[in-house]
């Protein structure tokens, strides 16, 4: 297990004891923002937040949160496929996607700020990914099937995209009315 990923699942493992941050819902605008750019000054605070971020991702239950869901307007994300007596997280500070294959494939696709909405999104099939880790190195890894869907959704986030952005106009407003009256009766 490298530095990076000890780092990370000792971050992750602090879950257990935060308190899970709210989870924003479309359409709030912050989802819609793009976020900036991770500064060396930001980290104390990413560091702070991040078991919160963690602790909603797991109680929601999902497996991907970007900072714009949880308010916050800068890039980064969590990434965690594995089971729960076996996390797999990753923190990715600013992450970009640096290559990408030319095969596309279609997965469905949920997100956190949109409950209870699915999709068929297609996507590049494999890419690499950079990111710098919360200790600062550069990490870089090519991925593919469900990791590759997830990180470029989560980056998408970081973007003021929503998975919903990639259907036809049609499937979009059909999604986005039935998210809008989902939560007009659970406010109800």
């Amino acid at each position: 297990m490298t530095n990076a990923a000890q780092t990370d699942a000792a971050i992750a493992a602090a879950a257990a004891d935060a308190v899970p941050m709210p989870i924003l819902v479309a359409p709030h605008p912050v989802l819609r923002a793009k976020a900036r750019d991770v500064r060396p000054e930001d980290m104390d605070e990413i560091r702070r937040v991040l078991p919160s971020m963690f602790a909603a991702m797991y109680e929601a239950p999902g497996i991907g949160l970007a900072a714009p869901q949880v308010g916050i307007g800068l890039r980064f994300v969590i990434v965690d496929l594995g089971e729960p007596e076996a996390r797999e997280p990753m923190i990715m500070i600013n992450p970009k996607v640096i290559a990408e294959a030319e095969t596309l494939a279609a997965r469905e696709e949920g997100c956190l700020s949109l409950p209870n909405q699915y999709a068929e999104v297609t996507r590049p099939e494999q890419v690499r990914v950079q990111w710098q880790s919360v200790n600062g190195d550069v990490m870089e890894r090519d991925v593919d099937g469900l990791l590759a869907t997830c990180i470029q959704h989560e980056i998408d986030h970081l973007e003021g995209v929503l998975f919903a952005d990639h259907l036809s106009t049609l499937r979009r407003n059909m999604l986005l009315r039935r998210l809008a009256k989902e939560q007009k009766l659970k406010r109800k």
